[in-house]
């Protein structure tokens, strides 16, 4: 571990991995996304819409389709709140997605919760929880991102 890894604390660490995740979701990358997930047949996620998937093999099939017909996504999230327990992390925030496919676009309000485990030094996800919540409004009039 490099001694800057070392002065960040747990929360800083999970923002980190969190980021991570985001940050593949917009890049429509397989590849990071696959590095920040844990790879056990009992992770979980669940897409707005979408069935429960359980096990990492579903998760990540999920993943691949959704970038193979996914042309461009624009994600930006706000009101992140981080809670540590041990070796257990989770994140809850609001994502404000957009996205490109054949035939045309979509937007989305989503409520999300991304639950992590420590595992040899490394946050990793194991469970993801999205619900789409209907958009006011006056969304970005009070803060939020739009």
């Amino acid at each position: 571990m490099s001694s800057t890894s070392m002065l960040r604390t747990d929360e800083e660490e999970v923002v980190i991995a969190n980021r991570a995740f985001y940050q593949a979701l917009r890049d429509l990358d397989l590849s990071p996304m696959e590095a920040i997930w844990l790879h056990e047949d009992w992770v979980k996620c669940l897409h707005p819409g979408w069935e429960l998937l359980i096990g990492w093999e579903e998760v990540r099939q999920s993943w691949q389709d959704i970038f193979r017909n996914t042309q461009q996504m624009l994600v930006s999230i706000s009101r992140c709140l981080v809670r540590v327990s041990g070796d257990t992390a989770w994140v809850s925030c609001l994502e404000n997605v957009t996205y490109a496919y054949e035939g045309g676009f979509n937007s989305a309000l989503v409520e999300a919760t991304n639950i992590f485990v420590r595992r040899r030094g490394k946050w990793l996800m194991v469970h993801r929880h999205t619900t789409p919540l209907p958009a006011s409004p006056d969304d970005g009039v009070d803060g939020k991102v739009q």
